[in-house]
């Protein structure tokens, strides 16, 4: 679910409407990169069942946002998913924590036999749905979309040599519980990662990064937390000095101010989804992109939620409209115009679907949950993924990072090392993300393609 931790890769859905593009800026001659035998790009933040990747904290948001938003309502409406873990929010295991508590506080209110409606089949609702019905609960499990799995989604195709994850993709923190056993255990491949990096300018040359980036940015949060209120990283960045570096060249042919640049686009606006603009300086995470080590790199992640969901009671392409409460029990309105009642509710929807209002509650929500839900972010982060039948590279780093010029694509993926298989992820995210979902296949080919120049392996032949 979002940077490595969750590679959100979602197939385009719509077209969009016809309006002018903007078009790619290439500096450098992209056929020199051959086109790729196929490729995947996503539509995460046009998802109706997802309306973005992952939460994060926006300035003037606090964790204590996240408790506000799962408060249950009159021991009816109780709320589950990434964003309302305190641990771990915007990943697999912060969901799955969130669907334990959340079944849990329900189990605590609830008398033996009622009926319980889990609004979401994604990894919080189904691990809700499964201690519940295993509680002696009657369950149903209420979803928008035509499968199961929410943002974990393994797809399968005679087209693409492995299983291509279009959801989460890796497991993070694997000290903090036992996701990665679990998933081993049901025949999933866990892969561990050693991430190596290769950075090289638009010339091909190698780049040291070493740590300006990341200095900086400490050197901005630990400015902001003596600060008397939260404000950006930007702001942060901008006011504290850190981002006051030299513009002159070194022997790499970047300057330091180059590598901040780098830094931000590549570690927080694509890792994180966020544009430095946005995110809060006082509970800003650690950026995921820059290391990786004991990392697991997942294939076959739906095995979960197979095991979770089986031989309970699914209903599919069923969008819930409105939830209406009272002290008898919980009415649902479906979208295609049925209802159906149970006696209380686990909400696991995405922070974003929360936001967009798709829901209607009556009554309205507690002041408190509607105020934590507003003040969250939802992140907005796209892939691309570039399949080749023949690498055409000349790295065997996982992890390539384009210094100076188009910082577009500051970032790839190399699966290969880790696969076998000459697979490419690109991540983009914030403002970048948004632009590019309106270029054609195409125009954002093109551009990814000139990004990747640097890496082409002289002795390869287009």
């Amino acid at each position: 679910m979002g940077s490595l931790s969750g590679i959100s890769l979602l197939v385009v859905s719509a077209c969009t409407t016809p309006a002018p593009r903007p078009r790619p800026t290439v500096t450098l001659m992209p056929s020199v990169v051959p086109r790729p035998d196929g490729f995947v790009r996503t539509a995460w933040t046009d998802d109706p069942f997802a309306r973005g990747a992952f939460s994060f904290p926006r300035v003037g948001s606090t964790p204590e946002d996240r408790i506000a938003m799962r408060q249950s309502v009159d021991d009816r409406l109780y709320f589950a998913g990434e964003a309302t873990a305190e641990v771990d929010p915007g990943t697999v295991q912060g969901a799955r924590a969130s669907g334990e508590r959340a079944a849990a506080e329900v189990q605590v209110a609830a008398e033996p036999g009622e009926r319980i409606a889990i609004i979401g089949a994604g990894i919080a609702g189904a691990t809700a749905a499964r201690r519940l019905s295993d509680d002696g609960f009657s369950v149903v499990v209420i979803e928008g979309r035509d499968r199961a799995g929410g943002r974990i989604h393994t797809a399968r195709s005679n087209n693409w040599p492995i299983p291509i994850e279009l959801g989460a993709a890796w497991v993070r923190n694997i000290d903090r519980g036992s996701l990665a056993d679990d998933l081993m255990r049901l025949g999933a491949e866990v892969t561990a990662i050693v991430s190596t990096k290769d950075a090289r300018n638009l010339t091909g040359a190698a780049v040291d990064l070493g740590s300006v980036g990341s200095q900086a940015v400490a050197t901005a949060m630990m400015w902001a937390s003596t600060q008397p209120g939260d404000v950006t990283l930007e702001v942060a960045l901008r006011e504290s000095g850190a981002a006051d570096l030299p513009n002159e060249p070194e022997s790499s042919g970047v300057s330091q101010a180059t590598l901040l640049e780098h830094y931000l686009a590549a570690d927080i606006t694509a890792g994180q989804g966020v544009d430095p603009d946005e995110l809060s300086a006082w509970y800003a995470t650690d950026p995921l992109l820059a290391t990786g080590e004991g990392d697991r790199l997942v294939t076959g992640y739906d095995a979960l939620l197979t095991e979770l969901l089986e031989d309970l009671e699914i209903l599919p392409s069923s969008a819930v409209v409105n939830v209406t409460s009272s002290e008898r029990g919980v009415a649902l309105r479906l979208a295609r115009g049925d209802s159906l009642s149970a006696d209380r509710v686990v909400i696991t929807v995405p922070l974003g679907v929360l936001q967009a209002g798709t829901i209607e509650f009556d009554p309205p929500l507690p002041f408190s949950n509607r105020g934590a839900i507003s003040a969250l972010g939802m992140a907005r982060q796209e892939k691309l993924v570039l399949r080749y039948d023949t690498a055409f590279w000349s790295t065997d780093a996982v992890l390539w990072a384009t210094v100076g010029g188009d910082a577009d694509f500051p970032l790839w993926v190399n699966l290969e090392p880790i696969t076998g298989e000459a697979i490419l992820v690109a991540t983009m995210g914030g403002d970048t993300a948004d632009r590019l979902a309106k270029y054609t296949d195409a125009e954002l080919l093109d551009a990814a393609m000139a990004s990747l120049v640097p890496f082409v392996d002289p002795d390869h032949s287009v």
